[in-house]
């Protein structure tokens, strides 16, 4: 059996008027998943409103979040104790064959964790987690990973 995973779109700039001009109508969505609604647009550089999201934004996000929790998953699993993880992830638009996509993908993770941990462990856990993660294997877009590493202080892990 497949999970199955359901949003809902409204364009909500039919309120500002039709389609009557592509460079003028409004690019107003809200994009809904579960009890959350999301603002989005299109993204600036093709006219659309730069207080929120957009389809690229979230593209970028969605392999950030796969890739922490596939990692988190797998420490947690193999024994490895992670106290931080945050990734300041960076998506280009670019042509590529010919047509506008996705050109490239870098996440960066900065990864924290518990003084004593295994960083060795830690470090190819990064890689398993990438070719584990459900989102980075539906894409055609190169994925790659830019993880940097750093650990509690003794003192503070209360050693």
């Amino acid at each position: 059996m497949a999970d199955v995973f359901i949003s809902h779109l409204e364009w909500t700039g039919g309120d500002k008027g039709p389609t009557r001009d592509p460079k003028t109508f409004s690019r107003d969505l809200n994009v809904s998943v579960a009890a959350i609604t999301l603002p989005m647009s299109s993204a600036p550089g093709y006219r659309g409103d730069p207080s929120r999201a957009n389809p690229e934004q979230l593209f970028v996000a969605s392999l950030s979040a796969c890739q922490a929790l596939t990692y988190l998953f797998l420490t947690a699993k193999n024994g490895v104790a992670v106290v931080s993880y945050t990734d300041d992830a960076e998506g280009h638009l670019g042509i590529v064959d010919g047509k506008i996509r996705m050109s490239r993908v870098t996440l960066r993770p900065r990864i924290t964790l518990e003084f004593g941990a295994h960083e060795t462990r830690a470090r190819d856990l990064v890689a398993k987690a990438h070719e584990d993660c459900f989102v980075a294997n539906s894409v055609a877009t190169p994925v790659h990973i830019e993880p940097t590493f750093a650990f509690t202080e003794a003192a503070a892990a209360g050693r």
